[in-house]
């Protein structure tokens, strides 16, 4: 296992079997190039005998210079439950906390219980619970056309 920043060039390879890891969910619309660009310092890849197996995209916030933000994960279905993902977020928690930040947020769909199970195994809380959406706390209305959504929040201290 190799753990790397993201690369420009690594865009197209992950936009091309993004949607298949979820299953034909329609993800890759959510993944923009830009932090595969703008964003390499905080977003990383995990290789495998040369193949890309997960990677996370993340920032740190420009209006909240203490706060970074995990903007998207994805690890090969092959390859779940073999530690990539805790391996990006300590990573990522080390290189935001090394800047700077001392909170870490980001979201997920109320359907992705997966993500829920694994954002509170990682030490996240939920917060600015408004309502629920299939028996999981949520907020209500968040984005994307009256989306809703789990926001999550963890501190690094």
């Amino acid at each position: 296992m190799k753990v790397r920043h993201l690369e420009e060039g690594d865009y197209d390879p992950i936009i091309a079997v993004l949607d298949d890891w979820w299953s034909g969910r329609q993800m890759s619309h959510l993944l923009p190039r830009i932090f595969f660009v703008h964003f390499r310092e905080t977003s990383f890849a995990v290789e495998e005998d040369g193949k890309i197996v997960a990677f996370l995209a993340g920032f740190v916030s420009q209006t909240y210079a203490d706060e970074a933000y995990i903007h998207f994960v994805g690890v090969h279905p092959d390859y779940r439950g073999r530690g990539f993902g805790r391996c990006l977020y300590s990573t990522f928690f080390g290189t935001v906390g090394r800047l700077g930040c001392t909170l870490v947020r980001c979201i997920t769909s109320p359907v992705n219980t997966g993500s829920i199970a694994f954002h509170t195994r990682m030490g996240f809380q939920i917060e600015k619970v408004n309502g629920e959406q299939q028996g999981v706390s949520c907020t209500i209305n968040y984005e994307l056309n009256g989306e809703n959504r789990v926001l999550f929040v963890k501190s690094l201290s």
